[in-house]
């Protein structure tokens, strides 16, 4: 299912898409779709963002460093 969507670009930004869209033989909106659609796959979302701030972890770089104590944790209990 495609849904709409408008967007309000400066013109410097618009006559950039414009011309990458003529280069690639694409529509201006066809090429800035395809470039949403890539950059939304490449976003890492963190599934564990919701909890940050939630409890006292006594580790204050937790929220930078999380990723890297559980990799640490995994690697203990193997």
């Amino acid at each position: 299912m495609s849904q709409s969507l408008t967007l309000n670009v400066s013109e410097e930004v618009y006559l950039q898409l414009r011309r990458a869209a003529e280069q690639a033989g694409q529509l201006p909106e066809v090429l800035a779709a395809q470039w949403l659609s890539l950059f939304t796959r490449s976003v890492d979302i963190d599934p564990l963002e919701k909890f940050i701030g939630a409890f006292r972890s006594g580790c204050p770089d937790w929220t930078d460093n999380h990723d890297k104590y559980i990799g640490q944790s995994q690697q203990d209990d193997e």
